[in-house]
């Protein structure tokens, strides 16, 4: 049995990037911001929701295919957008697109990718979404969009909880910095995870992709990528800003960091055809709400007029379970990939979407459930 082949759970692959990685790596991708107090209660507040199911129902054939703004998907768990997939893992945004297409479902690309548009454009014919910022520069914004629009994807994704960056005091801690720059202490770090260390000196650069590329980011050398991306971020974003991207991009659009009710409406008012109830993965505000305790409250406020998608914590079927029950279209997952990405490349992330496909066909059954439309609230106790 390969090492991939021995993980039968989301854990057991976070626990073999762990080993795979640089300490400094791991934190960057495992961590949060502050004391990680909302990114630990994105994983507790699952278990508060307890499954009730039906006995003596024909349960012979599941079919977990459903459909997210149109598109027919053959599992409810999408991808959500990372940055700087490559770090992880040296085949990157590749490795998880084509697993993602293998899988039946849509792969999300991150504006601060280590892969570009057009390059994961090609890498397969199936569905992609972009996410995407409101930048100071609107002019990189209105070319993000055109080059979405002409490699095919088929929406845009605007995240809207970063208004500035978040206090994520591991990587304060280890130093990490990009490009990538070693400190003695992370030389002794990096030499303890060979495999690591060759796939990275072996490789192309690990580059903000998207903005190497653009003609409109005026960057005065390519070590200051960071700090440019850093001054792009405009904390004087507003709704008015979110209604132009709209109506510049005139295509399927989702927001993408809301856990408020009113924002939930006053999005769906503004044009969104999707919301994600996302915390940023506990990485921007700590305590901020789990995301799946304030999904019924969202699901309430928008009274269908848009779908609702669920990220943070989502680390077994039955909590893809528990959020279609309680009204999410589907679900989506960050981590969990990047530690299947880290531990075994493509055939990691294959292998994680093969467990969870088992896990949701098999908790369907046990609650007596056949098919997405019949995951209800009557399916979910909480005490």
């Amino acid at each position: 049995m390969s090492q991939i082949e021995s993980c039968f759970n989301l854990e057991d692959f976070r626990q073999r990037a762990k080993k795979y990685l640089p300490r400094m790596v791991f934190d960057y991708m495992d961590g949060g911001a502050d004391d990680e107090v909302t990114l630990q209660r994105n994983r507790d507040s699952f278990p508060k929701f307890q499954l009730m199911p039906r006995a003596l129902r024909n349960v012979e054939n599941i079919d977990l295919s459903t459909t997210v703004l149109g598109q027919k998907v053959d599992l409810p768990v999408l991808i959500s957008p990372t940055g700087q997939t490559r770090m992880f893992h040296h085949t990157g945004e590749g490795a998880v697109a084509r697993a993602a297409a293998k899988a039946g479902t849509i792969y999300s690309l991150s504006s601060v990718s280590s892969t570009s548009i057009e390059d994961t454009a090609k890498i397969t014919d199936s569905a992609k979404w972009f996410q995407i910022y409101v930048w100071r520069d609107r002019e990189v914004v209105r070319e993000f969009m055109a080059r979405c629009r002409e490699s095919g994807y088929h929406a845009l994704c605007l995240t809207v909880d970063l208004p500035v960056h978040g206090n994520r005091e591991r990587d304060l801690h280890s130093g990490l910095n990009f490009p990538l720059s070693l400190t003695a202490k992370m030389v002794a770090d990096v030499l303890r995870h060979p495999r690591w260390l060759y796939n990275y000196i072996t490789n192309p650069n690990i580059e903000i992709a998207n903005m190497v590329g653009s003609t409109h980011a005026h960057i005065a050398n390519e070590s200051n990528l960071l700090g440019y991306i850093a001054k792009q971020f405009d904390p004087s974003v507003d709704w008015d800003d979110v209604a132009w991207m709209i109506n510049e991009w005139n295509g399927p659009f989702l927001i993408k960091g809301i856990v408020n009710p009113e924002d939930a409406k006053r999005a769906v008012d503004v044009g969104a055809d999707g919301i994600i109830i996302s915390n940023h993965g506990g990485r921007q505000l700590d305590y901020m709400p789990p995301t799946i305790e304030v999904l019924q409250d969202i699901v309430q406020a928008v009274s269908g007029r848009a779908e609702i998608l669920l990220d943070g914590g989502v680390r077994r079927g039955t909590d893809v379970i528990k959020a279609l029950a309680l009204g999410a279209t589907a679900v989506m997952i960050g981590r969990p990939y990047l530690y299947a990405l880290a531990a075994g490349g493509e055939a990691g992330v294959d292998r994680m979407f093969e467990l969870l496909r088992e896990e949701i066909s098999r908790d369907m059954a046990l609650l007596g459930c056949t098919k997405i439309s019949d995951l209800t609230p009557e399916f979910i106790h909480r005490p």
